[in-house]
């Protein structure tokens, strides 16, 4: 058993049910807990909690359809998914959205392409490479 806490990221969110619905899609995973305020979704690596902007800097929070991207700010997260092809299926159905297969690029042993949320919030996606691509 691990002594060390997992790694892991707060992200604020004018629409807590909708962009923890987001992730807990495209991540394939189920939320841990669920509240108006805050969710919590783990995988075996990370935790993501989804907690809500609080007033009043929520009411200043304008969420358009599709939303601005969020591209000038400090931190991007990046997140592992099993398929970037199902995690660019799973994005569109959630109301994000990512790059198109020219727009992923090769990492040490990840495949990788930028995408967002339904809130504007720019996030990385990464599938773990398979043996016989770390080959070539």
């Amino acid at each position: 058993m691990s002594t060390q806490p997992k790694a892991g990221a707060v992200l604020f969110a004018k629409d807590v049910a909708r962009l923890a619905a987001f992730y807990a899609q495209v991540l394939a995973v189920v939320p841990k807990h669920a509240h108006a305020e805050k969710v919590v979704i783990e995988s075996a690596d990370f935790l993501l909690v989804i907690h809500a902007i609080t007033a009043p800097h929520g009411d200043a929070v304008e969420i358009s359809t599709p939303p601005v991207l969020r591209e000038n700010v400090p931190v991007k997260l990046f997140l592992p998914v099993r398929s970037l092809s199902h995690a660019r299926l799973a994005t569109q159905q959630m109301g994000g959205g990512m790059k198109s297969p020219d727009g992923e690029w090769n990492g040490p042993d990840f495949r990788a392409c930028d995408g967002y949320d339904p809130e504007g919030n720019v996030v990385q996606f990464r599938e773990a490479l398979t043996e016989a691509a770390l080959a070539t």
